[in-house]
């Protein structure tokens, strides 16, 4: 198939804003892309942000003239639906619905079964999102300065998605700050967590805003800090680790973005791109389904996203050495 000129990135974007406003038939006059079905893979049990987004997708993207699904392929901390996505063929018709995980994994696991930069072709990347440091409202910390000395003087277990998950390595970055004694819960999937907090099988999570936000409104769950670089517009007063005095530096960004195998034409991606950078910055779907779960829409270059995943590729192969993670 012959690709398209490379359209200029400024009127990617530009386009991107209409989009959301064109008819079914004007997309469908575009090229043979799709052809068939167009499936989100979501490499992670239904639940949580990694779910969320693919169906919002889904949803606003009917109009291309053929069903847009989104199917839950979890396993091996994200890896199993990821390495099915890596050997899809190449057309854009089967895509990936990828978190930081996406390059954290390389430092979690010893065989991946695909190379998280080279067998994937990035879209864009759609948004950002807190985690936070979450206890039971039960066990009476409520600082991060109070929990990390109850962690130094005992015990704890940490509860989290799954081996290489965002939720693990917060985790083991707090471990090795702090030289805590913490044993490691793996959930199958962000769904197992806030069960876990709830009934206090767990001490803490530093888990994804988007399915704690209910449980900080009636009290149970006690937010004490935002994992990330900046504080949340959702939770103002709560500080970030690194403010909490006592774990200068501490940053886990976690974002979302869309990936397809690598060797997918320009010309779908940059489609692609137009398309879901559109829905992400349509104000309605923010206001409706993003900002009530501490999602943050982004909207960015296939470019931008592949900088971000190398960046972070490298940042967190440090932080796992430097926290003695030994690949699985």
């Amino acid at each position: 198939m012959r690709l398209s000129s490379r359209p200029c990135i400024s009127t990617v974007l530009s386009a991107a804003v209409l989009i959301p406003i064109l008819t079914g038939v004007a997309l469908a006059q575009t090229g043979p892309w799709p052809n068939r079905p167009v499936r989100f893979i979501v490499p992670f049990t239904a639940g949580g942000a990694n779910d969320l987004l693919p169906r919002i997708f889904a949803e606003r993207m009917q109009n291309l003239g053929q069903p847009v699904v989104v199917e839950n392929r979890p396993g091996a901390g994200s890896n199993v639906g990821t390495a099915y996505v890596a050997s899809q063929p190449a057309d854009g018709h089967t895509l990936l619905l990828a978190s930081v995980a996406h390059v954290v994994n390389f430092s979690f696991f010893s065989k991946l079964g695909y190379d998280p930069i080279k067998d994937f072709a990035p879209v864009t990347m759609v948004a950002t999102i807190p985690f936070v440091f979450t206890v039971n409202s039960s066990l009476g910390v409520n600082t991060t300065k109070e929990m990390i000395a109850y962690l130094k003087s005992k015990p704890a277990t940490y509860g989290t998605a799954g081996i290489g998950s965002s939720h693990h390595l917060a985790a083991e970055l707090l471990r090795t700050m702090t030289g805590a004694d913490l044993t490691h819960i793996p959930y199958k999937g962000a769904s197992g967590v806030v069960p876990a907090l709830l009934a206090n099988e767990i001490t803490f999570s530093i888990a994804s805003m988007s399915t704690l936000v209910p449980h900080f409104k009636s009290g149970r769950l006690k937010a004490l800090a935002v994992s990330g670089s900046e504080r949340t517009p959702l939770l103002p007063d709560v500080p970030t680790m690194a403010e909490s005095g006592v774990l200068p530096g501490y940053a886990i960004d976690v974002w979302f973005g869309v990936l397809a195998p690598a060797g997918t034409p320009r010309s779908i991606i940059d489609r692609l791109n137009g398309i879901i950078n559109g829905i992400v910055r349509d104000q309605e779907v923010v206001r409706d389904k993003f900002t009530p779960v501490g999602l943050s829409p982004v909207g960015s270059t296939p470019e931008r996203l592949l900088d971000v995943m190398k960046t972070d590729l490298a940042k967190y192969v440090k932080i796992a050495k430097e926290a003695n993670i030994k690949p699985e």
